[in-house]
C-alpha cells in the first residue's frame, strides 16, 4: 500500500525522538517561536506539511531566472520520497542527516523522506562544513558541492551521499575516488520535486564515463532541440520540457551535455560552455564560467569569467596556461578573459551567469 501524506511513519524520529502527528505539530510551532533561524524554516515547512491541504507552495531556486512560486502535490512528494528510497536502498529505520537549508525543495524533501520512509533524521544548521563537529555515522545525506569539498576528511561518516544544486568540478570528483562513501550526482529541479535521475561520482571503473540513470516510474525523451523531456506521472500530470541538452543512451539512461540557453554559436560553431568548463576545471583554482559577448566577425565571442576575490589574478598568464595545456580545441579556447570580484548568485549560492556578465558593462 502506498503511504499517504496524512500519516507519519511509526519508525520516524527527529533528533532521536519519535513524534506522532500531533506532537510533531507542537515541535514545529516551538521551532517557529523559539528556534534558531534554520529551525524556524523547518518549523514553517512542517506546519504546512501537517495541515489539511493536499499541497504546499514552494519557490524555485532562481538559477535560470527569477525565483517563482509553484504548487506541489503532497502525495506527489510522497511518490518522490518512495522513488529515492527505492533507488538508493534507504529503508525504514535507516539514519539520515539534514544539513541543507529547508526553504528550498532539496531541504524540504529530506524531511518528507524521513517522515514517509521512517528514517531517523538528525538536524544540523546548514554550513559549509556540516560534518565538522559530528562523530555519528549516517546511512544517507544530501549536500551541495561546497559542503562536499569542505567535508572530504569526514565523508566516511556517510554511507550514501547525493550531491546537487550545482555540478561537481572535475578536481572535486578526482578527490572523491579514494573515499568509501557511495557518492552520486543528482539531476532534477523544483518542478520534478528534486531528483529524477542520478549518476555515480566514484567507484567507477577507470576510463568509464558516468551517465544518469532515472529513478523508478520516470520516462524520458528529447524534443527537436535535443532537450530532455520528462514524463513523471506520479509526480506531475504535465510533461516537463527542460532546456537541458542531453544524449539519450537508453530508456533509463542519458548523458547531460549542457543548457540549451547557454549554447554559444561562435562563427557557426556551437559550443557547450559546461563541457568547456569541465576541461578547464583542473587549471583554475577559483569559481569561473565561460560565456559570450557580441563580436562583429564571429557573432558571439567566447570569453572566460573568473571570480577574483583578491583581485590578484594574471589574466594573460592564465590564458597562456590554458592554451599550453592543449585540453581545449582551437574553437573552445576563450578569446578573452575577465575577472569579477564577486559573482552574482541566487539565495542558494548558484551562479547567475547573465547577471554576472552584465557586471562587466560590455
Amino acid at each position: 500500500m502506498i503511504p499517504s501524506f496524512k500519516n507519519i511513519h511509526p519508525k520516524f524520529t527527529l533528533n532521536g525522538n519519535y513524534f506522532d502527528k500531533k506532537a510533531l505539530k507542537e515541535v514545529a510551532y516551538r521551532f517557529v517561536k523559539e528556534g534558531k533561524q534554520y529551525e524556524q524554516t523547518i518549523g514553517n515547512f512542517l506546519i504546512d506539511w501537517l495541515d489539511e491541504k493536499a499541497y504546499v507552495d514552494v519557490f524555485t531556486s532562481g538559477s535560470t531566472g527569477k525565483p517563482k512560486q509553484i504548487r506541489l502535490s503532497k502525495q506527489a512528494m510522497v511518490h518522490s520520497a518512495l522513488a529515492t528510497g527505492d533507488f538508493f536502498g534507504i529503508k525504514e529505520g535507516n539514519s539520515a542527516l539534514q544539513c541543507l537549508p529547508s526553504n528550498f525543495i532539496a531541504g524540504k524533501m529530506m524531511l518528507v523522506r524521513a517522515m514517509v520512509l521512517g528514517w531517523s533524521l538528525d538536524l544540523v544548521a546548514p554550513s559549509s562544513n556540516p560534518l565538522e563537529k559530528l562523530q555519528k555515522k549516517y546511512d544517507f545525506c544530501a549536500m551541495v558541492p561546497l559542503q562536499v569539498e569542505n567535508s572530504l576528511e569526514n565523508l566516511d561518516q556517510i554511507k550514501t551521499l547525493i550531491v546537487g544544486g550545482a555540478p561537481a568540478s572535475s578536481a572535486l570528483i578526482e578527490r572523491l575516488q579514494a573515499i568509501s562513501t557511495k557518492i552520486y550526482a543528482t539531476y532534477g529541479m523544483t518542478e520534478t520535486i528534486t531528483h529524477i535521475a542520478a549518476k555515480p561520482l566514484n567507484h567507477q571503473p577507470k576510463g568509464v564515463t558516468s551517465i544518469y540513470t532515472t529513478l523508478p516510474n520516470i520516462q524520458i525523451r528529447t524534443d527537436d532541440r535535443n532537450c530532455l523531456v520528462i514524463d513523471a506521472p506520479r509526480i506531475t500530470e504535465e510533461k516537463i520540457i527542460t532546456n537541458d541538452v542531453v544524449e539519450i543512451i537508453s530508456e533509463t539512461e542519458f548523458d547531460w551535455l549542457g543548457r540549451y540557453d547557454n549554447v554559444i554559436n561562435s562563427g557557426g560553431i556551437k559550443l557547450h560552455p559546461e563541457q568547456i568548463e569541465e576541461k578547464l576545471s583542473p587549471l583554475i583554482n577559483a569559481r569561473f564560467f565561460v560565456s559570450a559577448i557580441a563580436d562583429e566577425q564571429l557573432g558571439k565571442k567566447l570569453i572566460l569569467l573568473v571570480e577574483d576575490v583578491a583581485q590578484q589574478l594574471d589574466a594573460s598568464q592564465l590564458l597562456k596556461a590554458i592554451k599550453d595545456s592543449k585540453k581545449l580545441s582551437k574553437f573552445e579556447i576563450p578569446k578573452a578573459m575577465y575577472t569579477v570580484q564577486k559573482f552574482s548568485e541566487t539565495n542558494t549560492g548558484k551562479v547567475q551567469r547573465t547577471k554576472t556578465v552584465a557586471l562587466l558593462g560590455l
